[in-house]
């Protein structure tokens, strides 16, 4: 079995490992990801492990901008929180509490078989739930306004005026109605908190507002890819594991 630890925490991250290891001398530990940057740009090159460990607050973000299309089993790591630990218990999301156990991580192993079994649809369901329970928990000011520092000004820009925020390149964009590009200094999973339902995290480089949308495509693969009224850098896509959630954003039943 190949595990990847998410943990910005050299002594955290090595205390996992050495308990892993402890618990399963057979388990190989593919990589120790310190951030999300760092995630992002192994798993554009690695391969897929069989099992993620991973803390969910990372120092450049939260670690669902990792995640986002892996669709694999995930154990979360966390420190005490009756918030979090009553979400990931009410979706059949398993966790550990720091500091760990050698029995807590023994059984969070044994259970990684049953996570194995349910299928990548369930997977994605099961993260999507416990994303945005987490992160309707967290509390951030819901604002109308992004101000964006461009030469040596300060602008404001509605956030209805923007179509879509894209990551490149490290780096996050927005692209508004009017066809202007600004950067707004902040992660997608940042914005994600502040936009509201009207904007979908579509895939790990896109966050779209619902007005931009024109139209939505069916593929051969289950994708769906979708045309906005702006000029993306490159194709929206959607993972046919999101799919379904997409269309249900897109009529308006519910939100993520």
């Amino acid at each position: 079995m190949r595990v990847v630890i998410i943990e910005d925490e050299k002594i955290t991250a090595e205390d996992l490992m050495q308990t892993i290891e402890q618990s399963d001398s057979s388990i190989e530990i593919a990589a120790v990801l310190k951030s999300v940057a760092d995630g992002i740009a192994y798993f554009q090159s690695q391969p897929v492990p069989d099992l993620i460990f991973s803390d969910i607050r990372l120092g450049d973000g939260l670690s669902f901008e990792i995640l986002s299309d892996l669709n694999i089993p995930v154990i979360f790591c966390t420190a005490y929180d009756e918030y979090a630990l009553n979400a990931f218990k009410a979706n059949g999301i398993d966790y550990i509490l720091k500091p760990f156990t050698l029995s807590s991580v023994t059984t969070a192993l044994q259970k990684y078989k049953n996570l194995a079994q349910i299928g990548q649809e369930e997977i994605a369901r099961q993260y999507e739930s416990i994303k945005r329970l987490f992160m309707e928990n967290v509390k951030v000011s819901k604002e109308t306004a992004l101000l964006i520092r461009y030469k040596d000004k300060i602008l404001p820009v509605k956030i209805e005026a923007v179509a879509l925020f894209c990551l490149d390149d490290y780096m996050v964009h927005l692209l508004t109605f009017d066809g202007n590009t600004y950067y707004p200094g902040k992660s997608l999973e940042e914005l994600e908190r502040m936009v509201g339902d009207n904007f979908f995290r579509v895939n790990r480089r896109y966050l779209v507002n619902r007005d931009a949308i024109i139209n939505v495509s069916s593929l051969l693969s289950r994708k769906l890819s979708v045309s906005v009224s702006v000029t993306a850098k490159d194709d929206i896509l959607i993972s046919k594991e999101k799919a379904s959630a997409f269309l249900k954003w897109l009529s308006g039943i519910g939100g993520l």
